[in-house]
């Protein structure tokens, strides 16, 4: 079983693990270091229990956000892929049957065509009354 050297808080600790996993063991410790260091430059002088405590803490709340947020990322992959599987299924019959695709375009009815056009007239005359008497 292969032995690993890390240090944390300024202490060394040689460690065993399964073989491959001394890079994750050297990450993980470079982490609790990190937050140790931390904690000893704003805290002065504690007790190293309870430094790697607060150390060890920190990191676990750190861990629970992330959890948290690959949590929220993950629902939402898979309402997206819920969303992509019934594009995909609604193109699929859209290409399947192409003459049942029914495509509806609104039409304004002809009256309305009418009465816009007489009111556009009707302002029309307007502006050339108001040109003509400014002038």
């Amino acid at each position: 079983m292969p032995q690993v050297e890390i240090t944390i808080g300024g202490r060394g600790f040689t460690v065993a693990c399964q073989p491959g996993e001394e890079p994750y063991l050297e990450s993980a410790a470079k982490l609790l270091d990190e937050e140790a260091t931390g904690l000893a430059n704003q805290a002065g002088r504690m007790p190293e229990s309870k430094m790697l405590l607060m150390a060890g803490l920190m990191l676990a709340d750190r861990t629970a956000g992330l959890e948290d947020k690959l949590s929220q990322a993950e629902t939402y992959v898979r309402q997206v892929e819920r969303r992509l599987s019934q594009t995909e299924a609604a193109l699929a019959k859209a290409r399947a049957e192409p003459e049942k695709v029914r495509v509806e375009v609104p039409v304004i009815p002809h009256g309305l065509v009418e009465m816009l056009a007489e009111m556009t007239a009707r302002a029309e005359a307007l502006a050339e009354r108001v040109e003509k008497a400014g002038a």
